[in-house]
């Protein structure tokens, strides 16, 4: 049966073999090429200056590192990864309710203003979440791994290509899969990029529909994919009537550390979401799962190619789009 690492190190040989045409580069979905080291000579500083902000701001709120994740999935998956969902204002991608309790904004509009006054209309606001996401990782105990740069910033953001473009966690497992292929993504990335859900937490409305509320207020379980005493435990930290900024971590055993737990938790029916308890009743990922699970350096190993993968989702590169002077607003 084919296994995980060989998936993987195959995919790995490809990237690495495209890497060394030419200079360093990494082709995106969309055809534009991202560099590493791109600010090597116009910023040196730059990536020292966002790791700096993304360090600070999660010494004073452990929920920055999990929060930056979720910015990034919610950037690149709509629009490509060009910082659209930063852009304020209505009827912009920020306004969709999908968007409004997405966190980590004031790092990278942090970051920005630091790096404008360092090396003013050179990083991107889109370089600067792909690289807050990369050290938010790092810092939580997960792999530090290089990715490329030169996103430009985009200067479309529209509420209505929201919700087509992002995972809802009640999706089956064929949704998700059609989704993230029409992102260049594959069923490979799909499960490691999940294992994103081992930091971070979600609120008690994303679980809902696992549970049922009956005549006198109470939930009780009906998805008999999650298992019952971990349910009981979601229901005492939801109880109905709870305000709706009450929030559940995503991971129960290690919240603050990025780590493999998550697939541990999917071999023991945990998975916090509806999309997560997919992956260890489907047959095309089970045997993934499990290897995952087993495995943290294959999953860290994993996740450096996947991240930059998704990362490269339809960049925008070269004279396509702009360099925000704040990335709440499109020049």
């Amino acid at each position: 049966m084919e296994t995980i690492r060989a998936v993987v190190f195959t995919n790995i040989i490809i990237a690495v073999s495209s890497l060394f045409i030419g200079l360093f580069f990494v082709g995106s979905v969309s055809g534009g090429t991202l560099f590493f080291n791109f600010y090597g000579n116009s910023c040196p500083a730059a990536e020292f200056v966002v790791r700096n902000a993304v360090t600070s701001s999660s010494s004073s709120d452990p929920s920055i590192p999990g929060k930056l994740l979720r910015l990034v999935f919610h950037d690149c998956f709509v629009e490509g990864c060009d910082a659209s969902l930063m852009v304020k204002g209505n009827n912009t991608e920020l306004s969709d309710p999908a968007n409004r309790s997405v966190g980590g904004l004031s790092v990278i509009d942090s970051a920005k203003r630091d790096l404008e006054m360092l090396c003013p209309q050179t990083v991107s606001c889109a370089d600067i979440i792909a690289l807050a996401a990369r050290d938010a990782v790092a810092i939580t105990g997960g792999p530090m791994i290089l990715i490329p740069t030169g996103r430009r910033d985009g200067v479309v953001s529209v509420a209505s290509n929201v919700r087509p473009n992002i995972v809802d966690t009640t999706f089956t497992m064929d949704q998700m899969i059609n989704l993230f292929s029409t992102k260049g993504l594959s069923l490979i990335d799909l499960l490691v990029l999940s294992g994103a859900h081992t930091i971070g937490a979600a609120h008690c409305s994303s679980i809902r529909s696992r549970f049922e509320q009956t005549s006198n207020g109470k939930f009780t379980l009906i998805d008999k994919t999650l298992d019952s005493n971990y349910a009981n435990d979601l229901v005492q930290q939801c109880p109905a009537g709870a305000s709706p900024s009450v929030t559940v971590n995503n991971d129960p055993e290690t919240s603050m550390l990025f780590d493999n737990q998550y697939y541990r938790n999917l071999m023991n029916n945990k998975g916090l979401f509806q999309s997560d308890s997919a992956f260890l009743s489907d047959g095309r990922t089970r045997k993934f799962v499990e290897d995952l699970a087993n495995d943290q350096q294959l999953f860290f190993e994993s996740w450096g190619h996947s991240f930059v993968k998704l990362t490269s989702v339809g960049v925008k590169t070269g004279d396509e789009g702009q360099i925000r002077r704040f990335c709440g607003a499109i020049n």
